[in-house]
Parts: structure tokens; C-alpha cells; sequence
């Protein structure tokens, strides 16, 4: 197993943004691109690893508003993957205008997630699945060599994602953390969207939710 995982804390949310990067091949990908993501182009340069997508969990803005900033630093734009349920979501700027921010949508994505769909980063894959209960076309981004998951806004370490916004559903979420979460190995390590790691054993033994 030779994939990587990095976490930023970026923006005024305090979000978490991922590089994932496979050892072994140089490849990177970059997990939900937050405001001030393209100051983290010095180290990923650094470490030669080559950026090959932007993949989305979902498409609130605080997720999604580095990219414009990122390609622009690149000189140049890569895929952005994002679940089709999430496109409307994405192009109206992602809530951005119900939190005060101004936030125009980044690049159509090119990229339309589907659930069981397997992903690459370079001889890593991961397994997209579909979450909703956030949004409507959250996913989240498994490895089982790994053992990680990248859970964007579903489950926090002791907390769930909000359900109050548009295209949100407690009963979604609750089944999406059941069926999708809590069936992977409780050692799975859990990195979520924001706030620190944890495991799907402690959020199964502890999470006050559940």
C-alpha cells in the first residue's frame, strides 16, 4: 500500500482539504479544494507529486471555492469529479450566499460520480460511496488497503453532518452513517471534512447519534 493522505486546515470554515498521492507513481489527486488551497502548491511541488483530478464530497461552497484559485496558480485546470445530484447545488455557488460569502462555481465538472464507481490514484484505488443526507449527491472516498475513508460532511468525530440546508434529510444521513459507514472495519480511519481523525470503532462506541 503505498497511498498517502495529507490534510490541510484551510479557509475561514476551517475545512479540511486531502492530497491523496500514490508513492510509488507521483500521482495526486486534491479532496474538496478550500479558499487558500493553492498555498499548498510549494509542498506538494516539492515532493514531485503530479496533480491529476480535483474529486468533490459535495458541493457546499466552503468545499469547493479553491478551485478557481488552484488552477489559476497551476496554469492550468484538471477533472473535478462530483456526484450529478450535487450539480444544481454546485452551480447556484453552494450556499455561499445563505453564509454571506460571494462564490461563483467553479469549471463544470467533468467528472460524474455514481456509487461503487472505483476511482485511481495511480496504482491506489478507492471506492466512491454515495451518502446522501447532507446533500443529495454527498459521496465519500474509501481505501481498503488503506483503511481509510475521506467522509467529507457526513460524520464528524462525535458529530454528523448538518441537515437543515437544502437537500438535507436526518433519515438520509442516519441510513447513509449506517449502511455506508459503520459496515466498513472498525479500524477504518475516518477523515472527515472538518475537525480531527477518528475511527469507525470510536464513532460506533461513542458517537452520541447513534
Amino acid at each position: 500500500m503505498s497511498l498517502e493522505i495529507h490534510s490541510f486546515v484551510l479557509g475561514p470554515l476551517e475545512n479540511n482539504t486531502y492530497l491523496l498521492a500514490d508513492a510509488e507513481t507521483g500521482s495526486a489527486v486534491i479532496v474538496d479544494p478550500a479558499m487558500g488551497v493553492q498555498g499548498i502548491l510549494p509542498q506538494i511541488q516539492a515532493q514531485g507529486w503530479m496533480l491529476q483530478a480535483v474529486w468533490l464530497t459535495h458541493a457546499h461552497f466552503d468545499h469547493t471555492t479553491g478551485i478557481a484559485a488552484l488552477f489559476n496558480a497551476l496554469g492550468r485546470k484538471l477533472p473535478v469529479g462530483l456526484h450529478p445530484a450535487d450539480l444544481d447545488l454546485y452551480l447556484q455557488g453552494g450556499g455561499a450566499a445563505g453564509f454571506g460569502f460571494h462564490h461563483r462555481p467553479g469549471p463544470q465538472p467533468s467528472i460524474q460520480f455514481a456509487h461503487a464507481d472505483q476511482l485511481s490514484v495511480g496504482n491506489e484505488i478507492l471506492e466512491v460511496r454515495h451518502t446522501p443526507g447532507h446533500t443529495r449527491g454527498h459521496v465519500i472516498f474509501y481505501s481498503s488497503a488503506a483503511q481509510s475513508v475521506l467522509v467529507g460532511d457526513v460524520i464528524f468525530a462525535g458529530g454528523v453532518g448538518r441537515t437543515d440546508l437544502p437537500g438535507g434529510s436526518w433519515r438520509q444521513l442516519r441510513k447513509s452513517i449506517l449502511d455506508q459507514v459503520f459496515t466498513l472495519p472498525p479500524e477504518t480511519r475516518i477523515f472527515s471534512g472538518h475537525g480531527k481523525e477518528t475511527s469507525v470503532g470510536v464513532e460506533q462506541d461513542t458517537n452520541p447519534f447513534f
